[in-house]
């Protein structure tokens, strides 16, 4: 009912700021979004912002899951100690990277890197996006570690025990057994990382405010500004249901994905 509701409101011109009955505008509200330079930079900041903290996140994951699937002292709390960042809030995450880790004053990363002369570097104001991918990376990063660490604690030993017998070195068994059999669960997790990632506004909010300028406002971000800010209600319904689109989309993929590895491991 919500989205149904949001399609009937891109329809009108509708602006808090003018009193009266909305205007029925028919399409005309998406052919401002589309025409709109602000939309094809938040596009832009949102594939952006996507394809880099998953791909960093799913590099990480894949490492960090064979290290922890190895017996290795404190593998437990290590495993705990991984997974920690995945169950912080998103708010309170951002607020300890803006205000604790990365503040020019008196953060934490200033002062490690203070000895190279880079500790006085206001890393929110001149590196924006790498800020937020930086925020993302580490929030995600346990999840697809998760996923990883599922598909190799199901993968067959005997198969491992025979390539060792057969001669073949710890590298060739990583990448012609241990990475194609994972390979399914990498990317169901870069898949649903894709579909949460698209969505980001917590962090955004509050770090950068999407800023400077437009420099990290990606579609979640820029529906806020239009509806809460411009109280353009017909524009920002128009950028709803254009998000909801593409989340769509990825989502379908997420659950072909899904369903071919149910399908695989059913015939396993």
């Amino acid at each position: 009912m919500p989205f149904l509701l949001t399609i009937y409101y891109s329809l009108f011109n509708w602006n808090l700021l003018r009193p009266g009955n909305p205007e029925f505008a028919g399409a005309q509200n998406y052919l401002t979004v589309a025409t709109d330079p602000s939309i094809r930079t938040a596009l832009f900041n949102t594939v952006l912002l996507t394809v880099l903290a998953v791909g960093i996140s799913v590099v990480l994951g894949v490492a960090i899951a064979l290290l922890l699937n190895k017996e290795i002292f404190g593998k437990g709390v290590l495993r705990t100690l991984m997974i920690g960042p995945f169950l912080v809030m998103p708010v309170a995450g951002a607020l300890i990277w803006k205000d604790t880790l990365l503040n020019p004053i008196f953060g934490l990363v200033g002062w490690l890197l203070s000895p190279i002369g880079l500790g006085r570097v206001d890393w929110v104001s001149q590196f924006p996006m790498a800020t937020i991918v930086t925020i993302e990376v580490w929030r995600w990063t346990p999840f697809m570690m998760l996923i990883v660490l599922a598909g190799l604690q199901s993968q067959n030993l005997e198969v491992l025990e025979a390539a060792g017998v057969d001669g073949a070195n710890a590298l060739q068994t990583l990448r012609y057994i241990t990475l194609p059999f994972i390979r399914p669960f990498v990317e169901l997790g870069a898949l649903l990382g894709s579909l949460f990632i698209v969505q980001t506004f917590d962090s955004i909010f509050m770090t950068t405010q999407g800023g400077p300028g437009e420099a990290t406002t990606n579609l979640p971000f820029l529906l806020y500004l239009v509806a809460f800010q411009g109280f353009d209600i017909g524009k920002a319904s128009a950028i709803g249901v254009i998000a909801v689109i593409l989340t769509m989309i990825v989502a379908t993929f997420a659950l072909r994905t899904l369903f071919t590895i149910f399908h695989v491991e059913a015939r396993r």
